[in-house]
């Protein structure tokens, strides 16, 4: 199972505003920088349940058929206009995983910032692309937070694009 962080941030670290807002980040339909083929390559999208509320208001629905896994241990409406593609789970990132890999699964993409956190505290996750967003927007929802230990990078590649954007992938050496 390989699991894989794909993530914009501002560029002082953070994936949201406090009220989850995502107003800073660039105009949908700017310079392509590699999601739709990184989404391509992935079997499940397993994020949380603040993310995906906020990836609701989305229009159109980001994942079109992808099956995405909603982590939450309390119910959810699930609207039917994003199909059958979406399901609940609940449990420790290890379990997930286990379920998913039961399933068939073998490539995860992990969203959303309590949901990569614990997936990082846990040691799950093997890559990271992260796109730094020319701003600072001064308070948010961080990309990481504590870990137990620290977890070694290997940088594979940066990219940088015409609009300002920075993209740096790593493999976590595990």
């Amino acid at each position: 199972m390989t699991v894989s962080v794909f993530v914009g941030v501002s560029v002082d670290g953070f994936m949201a505003r406090p009220n989850h807002d995502l107003d800073w980040l660039p105009e949908e339909g700017g310079e392509p920088h590699g999601f739709e083929e990184f989404l391509a390559g992935i079997d499940a999208l397993v994020i949380g349940r603040k993310t995906f509320k906020k990836v609701l208001t989305f229009d159109p629905w980001p994942y079109g058929a992808k099956r995405v896994v909603v982590l939450s241990g309390r119910p959810l409406q699930l609207p039917s206009a994003i199909g059958s593609t979406v399901e609940q789970m609940a449990g420790s990132p290890a379990e997930i995983v286990a379920r998913l890999a039961e399933r068939g699964a073998t490539r995860l993409y992990v969203d959303g910032g309590i949901t990569i956190q614990r997936f990082l505290r846990a040691g799950l996750v093997d890559r990271l692309i992260i796109t730094r967003v020319p701003v600072l927007i001064g308070e948010g929802i961080p990309l990481f937070s504590t870990l137990p230990h620290d977890v070694r990078l290997h940088h594979v590649a940066t990219r940088s694009f015409p609009s300002g954007l920075v993209q740096s992938e790593y493999e976590v050496l595990h």
